[in-house]
């Protein structure tokens, strides 16, 4: 692997911003293709449906809306009430109508671009804590959201593959998932494959990389 041994590629906060839009532009035109009975269709999520599918990412933005007004206001509010409430809401929104579902995507995806575009280059520097209880920067925000929206693209199962995602997106998602999977360079010396096939690979997802041992899910 070649193409990630020995490479540490870097994002900057435009980029994230950059990728969130057009993140959100793949994944809303997938949407926009499905007709209401496809909704109830599997994704390629095991266990989860497509509805299951966007109820996480509409719910998602949401919560990461609630860490961007804890950024602007300086008043703490958690992505989410638990971990077991984020579930039962996942739950609950795979029994949504279609349209419902698509209005709470479309409508979340709106407010928190909107929010984002309030901050200012100070309260971007605001600590904030995420659902796995990691303090960093609100202006990690964008790049949480931009893993989301290319990543359950692909999730979607409507053909959109690891290839029509941006390479430098790529580059540093791979970069980022090997780090936290504490994967060395001599732990992928073996495993060779474009860099859409490695990342798919290194997120868990379907792939078609030859003899690449299986990491488990991932997001």
């Amino acid at each position: 692997m070649s193409l990630l041994i020995g490479t540490t590629p870097t994002r900057t906060f435009d980029d994230s911003r950059r990728w969130v839009t057009e993140g959100t532009a793949l994944l809303t035109g997938a949407i926009d293709g499905l007709a209401p009975a496809d909704y109830d269709g599997d994704s390629q999520l095991p266990g989860w449906t497509r509805k299951h599918l966007l109820g996480h990412v509409a719910a998602n933005a949401d919560a990461l809306g609630n860490l961007i007004s804890w950024a602007e206001t300086g008043v703490e509010k958690r992505m989410y009430a638990s971990t077991e409430q984020r579930n039962a809401d996942i739950e609950a929104a795979a029994t949504r109508p279609a349209e419902e579902l698509r209005a709470w995507y479309l409508r979340s995806a709106g407010e928190l671009d909107a929010a984002m575009d309030r901050l200012t280059a100070e309260q971007w520097e605001h600590e904030i804590i995420t659902a796995q209880l990691v303090t960093r920067q609100a202006s990690d925000v964008p790049w949480m959201r931009a893993r989301e929206v290319f990543i359950h693209a692909v999730d979607l199962g409507v053909g959109i593959t690891f290839a029509d995602l941006p390479d430098d997106f790529l580059l540093v998602l791979a970069d980022e998932i090997r780090t936290k999977r504490g994967l060395s360079d001599d732990d992928l010396s073996g495993v060779s494959g474009t860099l859409p096939e490695v990342a798919a690979w290194l997120a868990g997802r379907p792939h078609g990389l030859v003899g690449a041992p299986e990491l488990g899910p991932w997001l």
